[in-house]
């Protein structure tokens, strides 16, 4: 096993971002579905602006994945996880995973997470965080990010059905249905005038 770095993007590691777009890029078409294209300029931001993740083999990328917000800051996507496939079959596509949905909670902790995927193996991995499957309904409604979805292959279904669905699955990690249980004050109050007799 190789010891693969998996860090928070910076503006060094911009010199990877023709790599990640091919990488990107050969897996749409290897797997015949449907991805939102993205520019250099765009992949550029997101590690200024600390909203990316990469993984790398010494100088060598590994994988990528960056984050977006939409709506406000209500909503957040965790978007374009790619692994190159010299990487695949090596867990680097769950620490990626784990660390841009660890990012996106500890910077925007009551947005809702979510996600539109066609991989299995990438919807095993929100239902392992906690996110539950929902329709396109309960997403954002930020125009910009339906403009996202306008270079895939399948833009044609989702326009098709008016934005209901599309081949992706929508996903989503809402923080509330995370939080502890909310107890009303009476009842606490209640609860440690019990505590306090025992």
């Amino acid at each position: 096993m190789k010891n693969i770095e998996v860090v928070v993007a910076d503006a060094s590691h911009e010199k990877y971002v023709d790599t990640i777009l091919e990488t990107i890029a050969d897996a749409a078409k290897v797997r015949g579905t449907g991805i939102a294209r993205r520019t250099h300029e765009y992949l550029t931001t997101k590690m200024r602006e600390a909203k990316a993740v990469i993984a790398l083999d010494g100088d060598t990328f590994a994988g990528f994945s960056y984050i977006e917000t939409w709506g406000n800051k209500q909503y957040v996507t965790t978007s374009g996880l790619i692994v190159h496939p010299n990487y695949r079959g090596m867990g680097i596509s769950k620490r990626i995973k784990d660390l841009t949905f660890s990012l996106a909670r500890t910077r925007w902790p009551h947005a809702k997470i979510f996600s539109l995927t066609s991989g299995a193996a990438v919807m095993k991995m929100n239902t392992d965080l906690g996110y539950q499957p929902v329709t396109f309904a309960d997403l954002t409604d930020d125009e910009a990010f339906w403009r996202g979805c306008e270079g895939c292959i399948n833009v044609d279904v989702l326009h098709r059905t008016g934005r209901k669905y599309c081949i992706c699955t929508a996903m989503l990690y809402d923080p509330e249905e995370h939080l502890p249980a909310k107890i009303p004050e009476e009842v606490l109050a209640r609860i440690r005038e019990i505590e306090g007799k025992s």
